[in-house]
């Protein structure tokens, strides 16, 4: 769905979703800054919680993307990372999940487009990367790059169609069943809103392994 405007900046409008998307990022700075700003070598509970969760990210890209994780995980981390918050901030009454707009979704994507292409311009150099296109024959460069187009559209649009109907269907039930099944709700709300993060950074990261053609890239979930 598309969010209506709730201000203006000047002739710019602002919509719901966007005013959230700052507050993420507003709350994901400040986390940042709370738990670099005084590391220590024998950790407290809140240096302990977000060294495991860079811990999992990293094995994650690891299996996908072997002896790249510096490099992939600051764009894949920061991208799940931010869906996480994105998709259960819906949880929050009054709350829509930025990631239920299209437009939010689509610059999702966008971004990924781009960062297959950084990547894989960084590894292999501009030539060596654009000659992929032409493999395993010349004649298939209009469908490589019509395939580069529809898996972007793909992404924007999975995550919201799924983010949207999940929180429709949510609304349908609470409605139907008042406060009677809420927690019950709440749970497959949360299961859902963490499975489509996965799966979209993890698509990220398949498309960016192959954009740099790692042999670990083909293993990964694919279209």
């Amino acid at each position: 769905m598309t969010h209506a405007a709730v201000l203006c900046i000047g002739p710019l409008p602002v919509s719901a979703a966007v005013l959230t998307t700052w507050a993420i990022m507003a709350i994901l700075g400040g986390l940042g800054w709370a738990v670099t700003r005084r590391l220590r070598a024998k950790p407290g509970a809140l240096q302990t919680a977000a060294e495991g969760i860079v811990s999992a990210m990293e094995n994650a890209i690891q299996d996908v993307a072997p002896g790249q994780t510096g490099d992939i995980l600051p764009f894949i981390g920061s991208l799940w990372i931010f869906l996480v918050m994105a998709n259960l901030s819906s949880l929050i009454p009054g709350v829509h999940a930025p990631t239920d707009d299209l437009a939010t979704t689509s610059a999702l994507a966008v971004l990924v487009f781009f960062s297959v292409h950084w990547f894989g311009i960084r590894r292999q150099g501009l030539k060596g990367y654009l000659r992929h296109y032409l493999l395993p024959t010349p004649l298939l460069l209009p469908f490589n790059i019509l395939s580069e187009i529809t898996r972007t559209l793909t992404l924007a649009v999975r995550l919201f169609g799924n983010m949207m109907s999940l929180e429709l269907a949510a609304l349908l039930v609470l409605l139907v069943g008042g406060i009677l099944i809420p927690i019950p709700i709440l749970m497959l709300h949360i299961v859902e809103a963490l499975v489509q993060a996965y799966i979209f950074g993890m698509l990220a990261l398949v498309y960016i392994a192959g954009g740099m053609e790692l042999q670990g890239g083909s293993h990964g979930i694919k279209e």
